[in-house]
């Protein structure tokens, strides 16, 4: 398998977009190239984003404008995952309470559901998304409702958002909020839960998606939990330290640079007797130390000491890193 690109293993790449295909305003140098090549080899292309603010075609327009292949229904947002998510638990023409906005609300009446604005107008279900307009009465609104035993379910539970001034919290702090006076808790339909990663596999008609992300707590873990293979890309959040410290649940089946990686052939790793070799690199676990021979700026050293590591860890719960000893040729 090492002389066929990555991506060319499977039917569709489902991306993350921040960290992937873009840093703040601008397109991750390579990213556009990557997918506009999707298209030739005939595997689908989704966008998954945990943000439930933005409409699926305001995301997709943001993406035309940075040169990236993108129609509006490549786009799934956790605002269109709820809404499957809803859709499949309530009979047609049930009514939910929408805390967000007003794409949201679109989001469920797309699939047959009807959205209103408070408990008088009896609500089966609550669905909570984020919208920089929400305040304490909607906040109260939704516990009524929840409390009352409404089916619960929420867009995503990012703790933070960026924003241009800095860190800002995210919807899982107004989830908290509800959950704390309620004391129960929601479906997540985002990212790290599965729902978001099916719904998105779904509509591509895709059988054996990639998951591509920067994240390890997000797209990495929800891609695993979707059962999907899933590659970690170094040009956002997490690092070759991080990815090679990962806990289980967290660990990507593939690394790459950028993008660009998808394109190129993944060299095998293979095993003899405990030492674990990827290219011309080698790396071994011997008193709880990896020991590695080859480049530190050689991505195949990590993946090397990836699969060495995580074959001696394999039950890990939490992040630990291994003391790495690197040695010469």
């Amino acid at each position: 398998m090492g002389d066929v690109s990555l991506v060319s293993r499977f039917d569709a790449l489902l991306a993350d977009l921040d960290g992937v295909v873009y840093a703040g305003p601008h397109a991750i140098p390579g990213a556009v190239d990557a997918l506009k090549q999707l298209s030739g080899l005939g595997i689908g292309l989704g966008y998954v984003t945990n943000n439930a603010s933005r409409s699926p075609a305001e995301v997709a327009g943001h993406l035309r404008e940075l040169g990236a292949p993108a129609e509006d229904n490549q786009v799934v947002s956790s605002s269109q995952a709820a809404a499957d998510l809803l859709a499949s638990l309530l009979p047609t023409g049930s009514r939910v309470l929408i805390t967000g906005s007003s794409a949201l609300a679109s989001e469920v009446e797309l699939v047959g559901l009807v959205p209103v604005g408070s408990q008088d107008e009896e609500p089966v279900a609550v669905v909570q998304g984020f919208s920089p307009s929400i305040g304490w009465k909607d906040l109260a609104e939704a516990a009524y409702v929840v409390s009352a035993g409404a089916l619960w379910v929420a867009t995503n539970t990012d703790m933070s958002i960026p924003q241009a001034r800095g860190i800002a919290p995210g919807n899982g702090t107004l989830v908290a909020a509800v959950a704390a006076a309620t004391k129960q808790q929601p479906k997540v339909a985002g990212k790290p839960e599965a729902p978001l990663f099916h719904s998105a596999a779904k509509r591509l008609g895709a059988e054996r998606p990639l998951v591509v992300g920067d994240r390890l707590d997000t797209d990495i873990l929800g891609g695993n939990n979707a059962g999907f293979a899933t590659v970690a890309v170094l040009t956002g959040v997490d690092t070759r330290e991080s990815i090679l410290a990962a806990r289980s649940a967290e660990r990507p089946d593939y690394i790459i640079e950028d993008l660009a990686g998808l394109h190129q052939p993944y060299p095998d790793v293979t095993h003899d007797d405990g030492t674990y070799a990827c290219g011309q690199a080698t790396a071994r676990v011997a008193n709880g130390a990896v020991g590695i021979i080859g480049g530190k700026d050689n991505l195949d050293s990590w993946r090397a000491a990836c699969a060495a590591w995580w074959a001696a860890t394999p039950d890990a719960s939490s992040a630990q890193a291994p003391k790495l000893v690197w040695m010469d040729h």
